[in-house]
C-alpha cells in the first residue's frame, strides 16, 4: 500500500522551470555598445523596452518557446499515515511503522512559453507529462520493553502517469556578461490514484557568467545555485490493492507476521515479568504501550489478510503527510547560445537526498 503513497512526491521534478538563462545585459569595457550605434527597439516587450535599450542594454527576443526533458531521483519523508481498507475504519499506524527506504523516479519533458513583461522580470507557464516509478521499504514495529521488534515487512514498486500546469516568474538581472537570476513558480500536478492534486512551490537562485565568441550573437554561460522544493504536505487517495502488491508474497509475509507477533508478546511479557514491583510501577506506561502497539498490529494484519482474500475487489484508502528529504541542493549548469533566436541548455541538480537532470532547447522571437 505504502508505494503509491510516494508518488505525489516525485512531481515535484516537473516544477524544475528549466528556463533559459538569457537576460537584460550591459555590456562594459570592450563589448560596450556606444550610445550613437544603439538602434530603434522595435519590439511592443518588455514594457519599458525601448528606453532599457537606448541606454546600452542588451536585451533578449521578448518571447520564447522551450522544450525540455527532466529525470530526477528523490527521498521523502512520510508521518501521520492513516490506512483502512474497504472503506473501513482506518488505523492511526503513525506509531507503528517505519520507511526503511524510500526512493522514486521521475523523467517528463515539458513545454514552456514565457514572456519578457519587464526588461529584469520574465514570466512563463508550464505544461507537462511525467511518469513516475516509487520504490519503496516499510515495516511494521512494536515496542516489546526496552527494544522494537519488527513484525511485519514490505516493498512495493509501482508506475504512475501524471499532467502538471503551472505559472512562474523569474526577476534577473545582467552587467559585464555576469547575471544574478531568482527563478520561483507553482505547479499543481493530477495523478489519477490522488484525491486532489499535488501542489509544488519551487524557488532556485542562480548566479553566473556568459563568454561571448567572435562570431556575433553566439555565446556559452555557465552558473550556479540551489534549488529548493516546498510541498502541500497533505495528501489522501483510494488505491486497488491489486496496483499495490505481488499478493502471493503478501500472503506469506502476513503468515510471517502472526508468528512473530506471538514471540513479541512473549517478549514482552517476559521483559514485564523479569522486572520488580517498583520498576514495573514505573514501566507501566510502557507495557500498555507495547501491548496496545501489539493489538493494533495484530488487526491490521488481519484486515491486509481479509482483503489478500479478495484481492479483485479490495481497495485501500489512505491519508500522509509527506515532506522532503532534503529541502535544498545544489545545481550546475550550462548554455550554448547559436544565436538570439536559439539555445541548448543542461543542469545537474546534486548532493542531499535529491538528483535532477535537465536538457532543453529554446528558439525565442520578438513581439
Amino acid at each position: 500500500m505504502i508505494k503509491n503513497f510516494l508518488l505525489l512526491g516525485v512531481t515535484l521534478f516537473i516544477a524544475f522551470s528549466a528556463s533559459t538563462q538569457v537576460y537584460s545585459n550591459k555590456p562594459v569595457g570592450k563589448n560596450k555598445i556606444e550610445t550613437d550605434t544603439i538602434s530603434k527597439y522595435k519590439y511592443l516587450l518588455p514594457i519599458w523596452g525601448e528606453k532599457v535599450h537606448a541606454k546600452g542594454f542588451d536585451l533578449p527576443y521578448s518571447a520564447g518557446l522551450g522544450v525540455n526533458y527532466l529525470w530526477q531521483e528523490s527521498g521523502l519523508i512520510i508521518n501521520e499515515l492513516n490506512v483502512g481498507f474497504n472503506n473501513n475504519e482506518p488505523y492511526d499506524l503513525d506509531d507503528i511503522i517505519q520507511f526503511n527506504d524510500a526512493t522514486a523516479r521521475s523523467q517528463g519533458v515539458n513545454f514552456r512559453p514565457d514572456i519578457w513583461v519587464l526588461p529584469f522580470l520574465n514570466v512563463y507557464g508550464i505544461l507537462a507529462t511525467s511518469k513516475t516509478s516509487t520504490d519503496v521499504n516499510f515495516g511494521v514495529y512494536v515496542p516489546t520493553g526496552d527494544d522494537f521488534t519488527e513484525v511485519f515487512n514490505a516493498s512495493t514498486k509501482a508506475e504512475f502517469k501524471g499532467t502538471t500546469f503551472g505559472v512562474g516568474i523569474t526577476p534577473t538581472i545582467g552587467v559585464a556578461g555576469g547575471f544574478l537570476a531568482i527563478d520561483m513558480n507553482y505547479t499543481w500536478t493530477d495523478i489519477a490514484e490522488l484525491d486532489k492534486a499535488s501542489q509544488i512551490f519551487v524557488i532556485g537562485p542562480r548566479i553566473g557568467k556568459s563568454f561571448n565568441f567572435k562570431t556575433p550573437e553566439r555565446s556559452v554561460s555557465i552558473w550556479a545555485g540551489g534549488f529548493r522544493v516546498g510541498m502541500k504536505s497533505e495528501t489522501s487517495g483510494n488505491l486497488a490493492i491489486s496496483s499495490l502488491f505481488d499478493t502471493s508474497e503478501l500472503g506469506g509475509n502476513i503468515d510471517n507476521g502472526y508468528v512473530k507477533l506471538d514471540e513479541s508478546q512473549a517478549k514482552l511479557d517476559n521483559w514485564w515479568n523479569s522486572l520488580t514491583p517498583r520498576q514495573q510501577e514505573r514501566r507501566q506506561g510502557a507495557y500498555d504501550k507495547g501491548n496496545e502497539a501489539i493489538q493494533k498490529a495484530s488487526a491490521l494484519l488481519s484486515e491486509m489478510d481479509q482483503a489478500v482474500t479478495r484481492v479483485g475487489e479490495s481497495t485501500v484508502q489512505y491519508s500522509l503527510k509527506k515532506r522532503q528529504e532534503h529541502t535544498w541542493n545544489l545545481v550546475l549548469g550550462s548554455q550554448f547560445q547559436f544565436n538570439k533566436h536559439w539555445m541548448i541548455r543542461a543542469e545537474a541538480g546534486f548532493l542531499g537526498s535529491r538528483t535532477q537532470v535537465i536538457a532543453g532547447l529554446q528558439y525565442r522571437f520578438g513581439l
